[in-house]
């Protein structure tokens, strides 16, 4: 079997994006299991090799069909749509904006065309993404949209824990409001089908309560018995093998021994909380991250698209001590889903 071709996107020029996605690229175990490919500007990785110091030749290219996928050479889609004048480390503005989001928006369309068998993205500054006149949330939303996806939702992945949820960028108010039988069900289905693409034989699924204690028969909200109860009896009747609703401080302390092989969080923070306490270490003497691993998983959409699952990092922006763990994970995962797809 051939090794799949994996689209990286450059991330914020202004961010450690450029920099994790040249170190993973440089890294042999990457060109082992993909032709990696970075879609962005080649001055940008121009630009980051010289500030890191790093060796490499950098092939710029117009077509997938160039790229040389050699180690110790770069490949980079050039989209020569970066201003360096213009763009500064760890600064927000409407130029790394654009250049981000036209990365991602390219990767996408090498996707739909066949062109990539899977995308990978580095991290974005929303409010620089907004700045330019692109209004979203994130990622996951540019994803849906251009792929013109309806029902989709964010994995987490990192190893015991593989956490999805019902919903994600919205105000804590509105994630209650959204919590659903039929969404619910919906996301249920999405996490078995990702579980079952990665590989994962324990598809016993834990669903987290929305309220304190899962409600406690309705004495501290009545959403846990009306809505997530009825989803998980249907889910049960449809023959998934769910669990729940489970206060969720106990449900993650499960799930990190691998009693779950998954779990549906109902919102953002619920989720992810837990989820960066297994996979980030923070170095309090350094006031930095020593280790930032996990992979972002958008599940439902017609191509693969998995990402790093940490922030564009502008205070070590440009200073050659990100680590590349999350960037090397992430095109794991792609490569891992492009062989179940």
């Amino acid at each position: 079997m051939s090794k799949p071709i994996i689209g990286i996107t450059m991330g914020d020029p202004a961010s450690i994006g450029p920099e994790i996605a040249l170190k993973a690229v440089l890294n042999p175990h990457i060109h082992e299991i993909c032709k990696p490919i970075i879609v962005g500007d080649t001055e940008v990785f121009r630009n980051i090799a010289h500030v890191l110091g790093i060796q490499a030749e950098i092939n710029s290219i117009q077509r997938v069909a160039d790229a040389k996928f050699e180690l110790g050479i770069v490949d980079i889609f050039d989209l020569e749509n970066t201003d360096l004048s213009r763009v500064k480390f760890g600064e927000i503005s409407a130029e790394a904006g654009n250049a981000s989001f036209e990365s991602v928006t390219k990767v996408i369309h090498l996707a739909l065309k066949g062109d990539v068998d899977a995308t990978v993205t580095g991290p974005i500054n929303k409010k620089s993404v907004n700045e330019a006149g692109h209004h979203f949330a994130g990622h996951t939303e540019i994803y849906a949209h251009y792929t013109n996806t309806k029902k989709y939702a964010m994995l987490l992945v990192e190893d015991n824990l593989k956490v999805i949820h019902v919903s994600t960028h919205v105000s804590l108010r509105q994630a209650c409001d959204l919590v659903k039988k039929d969404r619910i069900l919906e996301v249920i289905e999405l996490l078995q089908n990702g579980l079952i693409s990665l590989g994962e034989t324990n598809l016993k699924i834990g669903i987290a309560g929305l309220n304190p204690h899962a409600g406690d028969s309705g004495l501290f909200g009545t959403e846990d018995d009306e809505e997530i109860l009825p989803a998980v009896a249907e889910a049960k009747a449809r023959g998934y093998d769910v669990e729940g609703p489970v206060p969720a401080d106990t449900l993650f302390s499960k799930a990190a021994t691998g009693y779950y092989g998954g779990i549906v969080a109902m919102y953002h923070d619920q989720g992810h909380i837990p989820f960066k306490l297994t996979g980030f270490k923070w170095n309090a003497e350094k006031k930095q991250m020593d280790s930032v691993k996990g992979v972002n998983i958008t599940m439902g959409l017609p191509i693969i698209r998995t990402s790093v699952d940490h922030g564009t990092a502008f205070e070590i922006a440009g200073k050659g001590v990100a680590s590349p763990d999350a960037m090397i994970l992430a095109i794991e995962s792609a490569v891992q889903l492009s062989k179940n797809k």
